[in-house]
């Protein structure tokens, strides 16, 4: 397993509160390790460990191709982490800056950020682009991964 499996985030469970360790690529979905709740699932990939921490199924992965210039992208970006908690166990949030990722900007072909991506074991199903309300987020992610 490369560093981006072994490496993973600290969330808090959001039934119990316990705090687990979940890496950025792993087999399954993670599970909170005293109530077996979903945890949120958010990494962070580039052009080295995409397919690693994004191309894989399930669950589904919802695709946040963003700029640190981009005053829209961070509007959206709390919205998106918090759908990605409400939703857990249904879809994996990948945020993904496309200044330091050239070549995933190029194979997505962003030509506007932030732009948004469902996947489905690595192919795309879903493309959204620019900043909209959390209401519109989620209903746009919600009925793309019924």
């Amino acid at each position: 397993m490369s560093a981006a499996g072994q490496s993973g985030d600290i969330v808090g469970c959001p039934e119990c509160g316990r705090r687990n360790r979940v890496p950025a690529a792993a087999d399954g979905r993670p599970r909170c390790g005293n109530c077996e709740a979903p945890l949120p699932w958010i990494a962070e990939a580039t052009d080295d460990d995409f397919a690693e921490i994004a191309e894989k199924g399930p669950p589904y992965v919802l695709v946040d191709l963003w700029a640190a210039w981009c005053g829209p992208c961070r509007m959206v970006s709390p919205a998106l982490e918090q759908i990605a908690t409400e939703m857990a166990g249904r879809i994996k949030l990948v945020k993904v800056d496309i200044d330091r990722s050239p070549g995933l900007s190029a194979r997505f072909g962003v030509q506007a950020v932030p732009t948004l991506l469902i996947l489905d074991r690595g192919k795309v199903i879903a493309r959204r682009t620019g900043a909209a309300p959390a209401p519109a987020l989620r209903a746009w992610v919600e009925q793309t991964v019924r």
